[in-house]
């Protein structure tokens, strides 16, 4: 799982319709000290996160296994939200 933070929401006019009762959000990728890491991406929201939240995501394949037995076309999904996290060195 990776770290990132939600930074806004997508609104799509048209989506794949196994899409269709799925939100959008855009979100930025985290290293472990909160420092921006690479471009902005959109992921598909299973667990009802809202901007500002920082989340767990994942990539490629696995991003569907939320929805299961749903066919959901996403390459990037959220899968939980951070409550609390602390560093120690």
């Amino acid at each position: 799982m990776l770290l990132a933070k939600v930074i806004g929401t997508v609104v799509a006019t048209r989506k794949d319709p196994g899409l269709a009762a799925t939100t959008l959000l855009l979100i930025q990728p985290l290293h472990t000290d909160r420092t921006l890491q690479g471009k902005a991406l959109v992921a598909v929201d299973s667990v009802g996160a809202g901007v500002g939240e920082d989340v767990f995501y994942v990539r490629g394949r696995e991003a569907s296994f939320p929805f299961l037995p749903a066919d959901v076309p996403a390459d990037a999904a959220v899968v939980g939200i951070v409550d609390h996290w602390n560093v120690t060195r």
